[in-house]
């Protein structure tokens, strides 16, 4: 069984920055992909970023495109979000998901599909202020 768990949330004026951090843990093989989204109040669960094993391949949401950068330390099956130029319409509870090793490759045209991800975090909670 995979386990995953955020830190790093907080509450920030805009135009500040932010990291956050996800590490999963699980047997050998089973984290390969690592993903965050983001669920505001009121509204659907949004994709944020992704990032494939060997960090080849990063994927962004386009509201986050130029102010996020995701990144990964594989040793550690840690991934991290660095958020810039943060947004009141950023605020939301940030999770980390992990995508079943099983399932199809990350692209483009799948990466923010949630049935994807079989393993979620609790979530850490960012907000914004104006």
């Amino acid at each position: 069984q995979v386990q995953v768990v955020e830190s790093g949330g907080g509450l920030v004026q805009a135009g500040a920055s932010l990291r956050l951090s996800c590490t999963a843990s699980g047997p050998p093989g089973s984290i390969l992909s690592m993903g965050w989204f983001r669920q505001a109040p009121g509204k659907a669960r949004e994709f944020v970023a992704a990032i494939t094993w060997n960090a080849d391949n990063t994927f962004y949401g386009d509201s986050v495109k130029g102010r996020f950068t995701i990144s990964r330390d594989k040793g550690k099956n840690t991934e991290y979000l660095q958020m810039n130029n943060l947004k009141p319409e950023d605020t939301a509870v940030y999770y980390c998901a992990v995508p079943s090793p099983y399932g199809p490759a990350l692209t483009a045209s799948n990466v923010g599909r949630l049935a994807l991800y079989d393993y979620w975090g609790q979530g850490t909670h960012v907000t914004v202020s104006s």
